[in-house]
């Protein structure tokens, strides 16, 4: 079944006073995108239950934390899932170095991991355009154009300190605005008492 947007937001408010009808049918509603979304990160069908049943739970709680100006439902569940997901992976493979080949981005994409991918390029342009030029610029050369502070400070003409400024501000800003949009957590986590 899908719902709108303000559907699924209603029910959101509804879950969050204690309602179990909405509950359920928000849970039916998304449970298929979750699972999917989790099982195809963790490969793990006990993991991404585990991960459903975590996630729905959070949601009861902090229903009130999904802005309908940032996003879809669908966008704001697929961020969540994704999140705890690798939360998951990391606490299950703590100690073990990260592989350039990811297990939760493998070579094939399946549509959800297309539309979750697509969201997240649309999100960093737009958060990028957001960053002030000097530091948008010291950010794109470092991380998109793989140059060198060395490189970046001769050709945008500055001393080699002032582009470590302006990369480390960049950083942050850009750090900032995906924040506010929902694809980070806040600084100090989901439980900073916010």
């Amino acid at each position: 079944m899908s719902l709108s947007n303000e559907e699924a937001h209603l029910l959101l408010k509804e879950m969050s006073k204690g309602s179990i009808e909405a509950f359920e049918l928000f849970y039916e509603s998304y449970v298929p995108l979750i699972y999917q979304i989790a099982l195809k990160i963790t490969g793990n069908r006990m993991d991404a239950e585990d991960v459903c049943q975590d996630l729905f739970l959070e949601i009861v709680n902090k229903a009130e934390q999904y802005d309908p100006e940032r996003g879809s439902m669908e966008a704001w569940l697929a961020v969540r899932t994704k999140s705890r997901c690798l939360d998951r992976i990391r606490r299950n493979q703590r100690g073990i170095a990260a592989e350039s080949s990811s297990p939760w981005f493998p070579a094939e994409r399946s549509a959800e991991e297309y539309v979750i991918r697509k969201w997240q390029m649309e999100s960093l342009h737009k958060a990028i355009r957001q960053v002030p030029e000097a530091q948008r610029a010291a950010v794109i050369g470092m991380y998109f154009h793989e140059q060198s502070q060395k490189q970046l400070a001769a050709a945008m003409q500055k001393p080699h300190g002032t582009v470590k400024s302006l990369i480390r501000y960049g950083v942050a800003s850009l750090r900032k605005q995906l924040t506010k949009m929902g694809w980070l957590e806040p600084p100090g986590g989901v439980g900073d008492g916010k």
